[in-house]
């Protein structure tokens, strides 16, 4: 099973969003995203380079599991290679 690894804050803030959360709020270097059904905000702290304990509580508060973090981190690198094609 691949390794979680630390990443930038913008990755984490795309794989939520792919899983259908929204901004909902943000206060100094934290951004709140909520989605219907679940319960808790994800809190995301806006770091260079998140920990993996990080990244593991935010998926835990988001009910997000690790293969489907990894499918989801995937496929948003992938769009963002087409996108970067697309323009140049």
């Amino acid at each position: 099973m691949p390794r979680i690894n630390p990443v930038h804050y913008r990755k984490l803030v795309r794989v939520l969003e792919l899983e259908g959360f929204v901004l909902s709020r943000e206060r100094g270097d934290h951004m709140v995203f909520t989605k219907p059904g679940i319960e808790r905000p994800a809190v995301v702290p806006r770091y260079d380079q998140l920990p993996v304990f990080i990244i593991k509580n935010v998926l835990r508060t988001a009910w997000i599991s690790r293969e489907r973090y990894l499918d989801l981190f995937r496929s948003s690198l992938n769009s963002l290679k087409a996108n970067h094609h697309a323009i140049c």
